[in-house]
């Protein structure tokens, strides 16, 4: 399937722009087309159609034309136009329910196209083996097999007061493995009573409504949250900023009743265990820089705790990348963008690490394994002397075990 603008527009429909307002949650009417989201959005030079001109496009009932053009698939989700938009306009909702529609209305004519197709094996992979990976599900703990000791409980144990859900890619990518395997054995050298699901942790659902195919997130959302039931666990707790996004966020909205859990990122509970004197860190040399998480920053707020977290390392040099917080620049790895357009990844991961690399920071510390992922991956293309680690992995080697 070849994307195209088209030669004409056959038809017009005037309710597309209630249907796409109902289920994106977004008054577009409230857009007066100052562009800011244009013009800071990472994937709009790639984008046939820009932020602000499907806003306009939606608004006119052009939908035919709008389902099928790639500039839906190319939203990286990085929420940088909801935070320069003076109305608060979240083109990432709104590039969501399109995703949705077109995936319901658009399927043949979007079928054989190499992103879309990628796509449908996605969901098929969440729906049948319950990780993005199409993985044995039960080889969750897969990561653990290398800590030298395996902490009591680890598996599904009843009455633990905070459950670790890990997530798929550090679950089944080794890359990023040395996340799950730091935390826990933070988690355990504070006293921390918890626990995981294993197995019985599924995939979040967040890549389902990335891919167009949120109902088929409901299954998936209803047995994570059964299994937390029946563990008792008062808090749940995620190093991925996308499952912690969809926890926080999207669960109790699709279920519809209160989740009765807490849910916390790591970078909060960190910041938490240091204030509770729970945690003992030792001197680290070198200077470091943060990389700010679109799905932590720009979409949770989250920008105090990790830098709380790191100015509490003893002799450590921080030094802020020109771009950050709010400002942060996306590192391409988000919004599934990297089927559709893996030039345009690498391109954003350039630039983001060229970023780091001016601030002369010998570690980039981030708190999410896909931009570990993406800004390693791009560390080694260009041959850069500079690390790329989680939060979580440099607490855990700032770790004074000595008391």
């Amino acid at each position: 399937m070849q994307f195209t603008r088209g030669d004409a527009l056959t038809s017009l429909d005037f309710d597309f722009k209630v249907e796409v307002e109902k289920s994106s949650g977004e008054d577009l009417s409230r857009c007066n087309y100052c562009l800011k989201c244009t013009a800071g959005c990472p994937s709009a030079p790639a984008m046939p159609y820009g932020p602000a001109q499907m806003v306009r496009m939606v608004q006119l009932g052009l939908k035919d034309e709008l389902l099928e053009t790639p500039s839906i698939w190319f939203c990286l989700h990085c929420e940088t136009c909801g935070a320069r938009c003076p109305n608060e306009i979240s083109i990432a909702r709104l590039t969501q329910a399109l995703r949705q529609l077109a995936m319901e209305e658009k399927g043949d004519v979007l079928r054989g196209d190499a992103g879309i197709e990628a796509l449908r094996t996605l969901g098929e992979n969440i729906t049948s083996a319950h990780n993005i990976s199409a993985d044995d599900n039960s080889q969750r703990l897969m990561w653990s097999e290398n800590l030298e000791r395996l902490p009591k409980g680890l598996e599904g144990k009843n009455g633990a007061h905070t459950l670790y859900f890990v997530g798929c890619v550090s679950s089944f990518f080794p890359m990023t493995y040395v996340i799950p395997q730091a935390f826990v054995q933070i988690l355990e050298e504070a006293g921390e009573n918890f626990t995981a699901l294993g197995g019985e942790e599924w995939c979040c659902g967040y890549p389902l409504l990335m891919a167009g195919m949120g109902t088929r997130a409901e299954e998936t959302i209803h047995h994570n949250i059964a299994q937390v039931r029946d563990i008792g666990a008062q808090r749940v707790v995620t190093t991925c900023p996308a499952c912690y996004h969809m926890w926080k966020h999207f669960y109790a909205e699709i279920i519809g009743e209160e989740l009765e859990v807490e849910v916390v990122h790591s970078t909060q509970f960190l910041a938490q265990l240091l204030d509770e004197g729970r945690l003992n860190l030792k001197a680290v040399a070198g200077p470091v820089t943060y990389h700010d998480p679109c799905d932590l920053g720009r979409k949770n707020d989250l920008y105090g705790a990790p830098r709380r977290v790191l100015e509490s390392i003893p002799e450590l040099s921080f030094r802020e990348m020109s771009d950050n917080r709010q400002d942060a620049l996306c590192c391409g790895g988000g919004g599934n963008v990297e089927t559709f357009n893996p030039e345009l990844v690498g391109e954003l991961s350039q630039r983001r690490l060229g970023q780091a690399l001016d601030t002369e920071a010998q570690v980039i510390v981030s708190a999410c394994p896909q931009c570990e992922r993406t800004l390693t991956a791009e560390a080694r293309r260009e041959k850069a002397r500079v690390r790329v680690m989680d939060l979580v992995e440099f607490v855990w080697r700032a770790l004074d075990t000595s008391e």
